[in-house]
């Protein structure tokens, strides 16, 4: 969905934007749903889905930072932090679950972007406003929280005991 978020942006399909954003996430939901009613899914299920969750956010992301809505360095911190840790994620043998406060940071990022991307023609102009406000409120929410979540990955005792 990365791509095609991406293009529909590009090309100002504001509208169609939007709810690629919302198919993505939603699957993303209902895939770790799946997962979880079939015993936790698979290892390599457990590697793929967070770099399809990070291709779907990051698109966005870059995006709006191009476009002077995010600072370019705070996007680029986040997308430092995913790389660390999908990298750590991605030699342990497990796949490294996401903890819980990893979860909630993806879920913020969808909620900022979901706001941010606001269709304009979807309301007043200063509701939208205050929706991308909120939006991007929820990001340095999800900013801090990302940051917060990857430091307790990377102090975890799996990582001290040098275990993958």
């Amino acid at each position: 969905m990365g791509l095609p978020l991406l293009l529909a942006l590009a090309m100002q399909y504001n509208s169609l934007a939007w709810w690629l954003l919302l198919l993505g996430g939603l699957s993303d939901a209902a895939d770790g749903w799946l997962a979880r009613r079939a015993d936790g899914g698979s290892s390599w299920g457990a590697r793929l889905d967070p770099l399809a969750d990070k291709l779907l956010i990051s698109a966005p992301l870059i995006w709006l930072a191009s476009e002077g809505s995010l600072p370019i360095w705070a996007v680029w911190l986040l997308l430092a932090r995913e790389l660390l840790i999908s990298g750590w994620r991605g030699v342990s043998s497990d796949g490294a679950p996401a903890s819980a406060a990893g979860k909630l940071k993806t879920i913020l990022q969808f909620l900022s972007l979901a706001l941010m991307l606001w269709p304009p023609l979807w309301g007043d102009q200063a509701v939208v406003q205050d929706l991308r406000t909120i939006g991007a409120g929820l990001f340095w929410l999800s900013l801090i929280l990302a940051l917060w979540s990857a430091w307790q990955y990377l102090k975890s005792p799996r990582l001290e005991k040098g275990q993958s």
